[in-house]
């Protein structure tokens, strides 16, 4: 199937021929759904904390952070150009006439152009908007007082002015302050040194950036961190990478042929956010705690934040203590049967890990070595919210083909809601995932886990996209908090709703808690 010419562009982006070819299998035989056995709850899965026992996690944390490498990780690639997709189609469409006024002033909802216009001068970016008009002669107020909307976007989306519809989140200005306006990335850096800080009162913080905009981040960096490590009495060092052009993906055409060019080459895409896994195997962290560039809030909101950055922390120092002690005593060997019995509750109870009927037909040596490899894993402790809206992806338990469950983070697009029993559970679920987990990625010997190891492949995503007119199939990797973490001792605990502020539009700042 594959040219001399395909060969070469394989190589070029460091794909072996064996992965292309998984991949095409892939699209012809679909990925499986999860088998949902049950949702993640406060009764079965989720830990619920008391005011006295989250003082207690917060001063756990803050005991102990000094003996760990702390690192922030926000994946922050990609173009912020979804968020301004109905400032776009307004764009295109609107022409100034009786009856575009008409319709702009009929829609008041809150992701609406209007509530976008009427809020304006609420946006941290409207100080620097209207000077980039006025330096060219133009008054954005008197512009919107007589619906000549088009020209204020030309000076907001395109590079004609702040060209927003073409940077990343992490440089698009967030939050307005009494000194100056922040970007989303500078609420990043305030956060982490709050939390993410070694014991030499270094905070360490790791971008995933496209390589078109690193240098801009660099920039962005180095113009504002000063002010952060002045605040705090800290150091922040900040470091990126870029997603492998490895972890692209076959793109194809709706016989599931390799999608060609005009020139022949064939068209790979992005991976997705489960490329990410490579990204962070790279760093060879120890804890790392990982949030997304738009989940970000001002210093007023921020102290639950941080609190309960420090809870999940604390509960996961918490944990790997313990397993590490165990695993020790394992690698040993020499275990009494009573010992054996504790670790196995734990490992169950504690863990969530799920111990197989047959376990307790298992000889001593059996046993040990089954708790020793199940031990012996890659931990995340992630906060999960209260479901306040329509229940979606988020903390489920899940049965392999083995029959073993484990709890999983599961997007709505892993689910088979034709199945009845398969939709009723996930009517019952009570929580959601707002991405926001602690990692512990070394072992109990200190060494860096091969986080590629414990990925579950079949967990990927199909969809329907579309290149210059031409429909097309695109695969995405097993998402980063999802399958490639499938594999990860898992622990969930509930956070306040005050903890997910995401920005998904733009109209999104506009709510009270960017404000």
């Amino acid at each position: 199937m594959f040219t001399t010419r395909d060969l070469e562009q394989f190589k070029s982006k460091g794909i072996d021929k064996e992965t292309v070819n998984q991949q095409l299998d892939n699209f012809k035989k679909g990925f499986p759904y999860v088998n949902l056995a049950a949702p993640a709850t406060l009764q079965n899965g989720i830990i619920r904390f008391t005011d006295e026992e989250v003082k207690r996690m917060e001063t756990y944390y803050d005991e102990n952070f000094s003996d760990y490498e702390i690192l922030k990780f926000v994946p922050a690639s990609g173009a912020a150009s979804r968020m301004f997709k109905h400032l776009h189609e307004f764009h295109q469409h609107y022409k100034g006439t009786a009856e575009d006024i008409a319709a702009y002033e009929a829609d008041k909802s809150f992701n609406s152009v209007y509530a976008f216009f009427t809020g304006i001068k609420r946006f941290a970016f409207y100080r620097l908007l209207k000077d980039k008009m006025m330096a060219d002669g133009l008054d954005i107020d008197q512009l919107i007082e007589n619906y000549e909307f088009n020209t204020v976007l030309d000076y907001f989306l395109t590079e004609k002015g702040l060209n927003y519809s073409k940077l990343p989140k992490g440089l698009l200005l967030f939050h307005k302050y009494d000194d100056e306006p922040r970007l989303a990335l500078e609420e990043h850096l305030s956060e982490a040194a709050q939390y993410a800080v070694n014991n030499q009162g270094k905070a360490t913080v790791h971008f995933t950036v496209s390589p078109e905009h690193q240098k801009l981040f660099e920039q962005a960096v180095a113009a504002k961190k000063g002010k952060f490590e002045k605040l705090f009495q800290v150091s922040i060092e900040v470091s990126y990478s870029q997603q492998k052009p490895s972890t692209d993906t076959i793109a194809v055409d709706l016989n599931n042929e390799p999608f060609r060019m005009d020139d022949g080459t064939i068209l790979f895409r992005p991976g997705g956010h489960g490329a990410l896994i490579e990204n962070l195997n790279d760093l060879k962290g120890e804890i790392v705690f990982v949030k997304n560039i738009d989940n970000i809030v001002p210093d007023r909101l921020r102290k639950p934040t941080i609190t309960y950055k420090k809870v999940i922390g604390g509960v996961l120092f918490d944990i790997q203590a313990q397993t590490f002690e165990y695993l020790d005593m394992l690698e040993d060997g020499n275990v009494e049967d009573d010992v054996l019995e504790q670790i196995k509750e734990y490992a169950n109870k504690k863990l969530n890990i799920f111990i197989p009927a047959a376990y307790d037909g298992y000889d001593k040596m059996e046993k040990i070595d089954f708790l020793f490899n199940t031990l012996n894993r890659p931990m995340r402790v992630c906060g999960m919210v209260k479901n306040e809206g329509e229940p979606g992806g988020g903390p489920f338990w899940v049965k392999n083909s083995n029959g073993e469950l484990s709890l999983q983070i599961v997007e709505s697009s892993q689910i088979d809601f034709s199945i009845p029993e398969q939709k009723e559970i996930v009517s019952k679920a009570t929580h959601f995932n707002p991405v926001d987990l602690v990692c512990g990625v070394r072992d109990f010997q200190g060494n860096p886990f091969d986080l590629k190891q414990f990925v579950d492949a079949s967990t990927g995503f199909i969809s329907k996209k579309s290149k210059d007119g031409r429909d097309l199939k695109a695969q995405e990797l097993p998402g980063l908090w999802n399958g490639a973490m499938a594999d990860w001792i898992t622990v969930f605990v509930e956070a306040p709703i005050i903890t997910f502020n995401p920005v998904k539009t733009i109209n999104d700042l506009l709510r009270e808690q960017h404000q």
